[in-house]
């Protein structure tokens, strides 16, 4: 019979999770950081997430974070902006387009997840005014053409059964 050599099994894996109690010190953001919202996981580490700034960005979840922040669609979460990306993009629209200067960036954007926000500390970035008025917290899946206020189901009255 072959030796045990590991130090353990899935259970030492995952760990202590002695960090969900404690309260942490609130990270706000720096130059080439931004705040946004997830729109959509994808899968493989990778989430799509509306900025702030109304850029929709392929975000990818650093290693460290994965497998133990848990990400779901409608969290508001901090993400790094790549600079190297920028550069290629902007000489490639410089070269094709050289009469036309734009300062736009394309919706394929890349970024990367550097901090998800609790929800307590979304509340207090909306508070402090680093988040604009018009984002929806703890609402779970965000849709762009949401109108608010109607509701997605139909109501059937007693006359319809009557009816059948």
């Amino acid at each position: 019979m072959p030796k045990n050599k590991g130090k353990g099994g899935k259970n030492r894996k995952r760990g202590k999770n002695e960090a969900d109690d404690e309260k942490r010190e609130l990270v706000f953001k720096e130059d080439g950081q931004e705040y946004a919202q997830v729109l959509r996981m994808l899968g493989n580490g990778r989430c799509e997430a509306m900025c702030i700034d109304n850029v929709k960005r392929l975000c990818h979840i650093r290693g460290k974070m994965h497998k133990k922040v848990w990400i779901a669609a409608g969290d508001i979460i901090l993400v790094g902006l790549r600079d190297y990306q920028f550069m290629v993009v902007y000489e490639i629209v410089v070269f094709f387009f050289c009469n036309f200067m734009s300062d736009e960036r394309g919706q394929d954007d890349k970024a990367d997840v550097i901090l998800k926000y609790m929800p307590d500390e979304a509340r207090l970035l909306k508070a402090y005014g680093e988040l604009p008025d018009n984002i929806r917290l703890n609402e779970g899946v965000v849709d762009e053409d949401d109108e608010g206020g109607e509701d997605d189901y139909v109501d059937f009255g007693d006359e319809d059964i009557d009816k059948i």
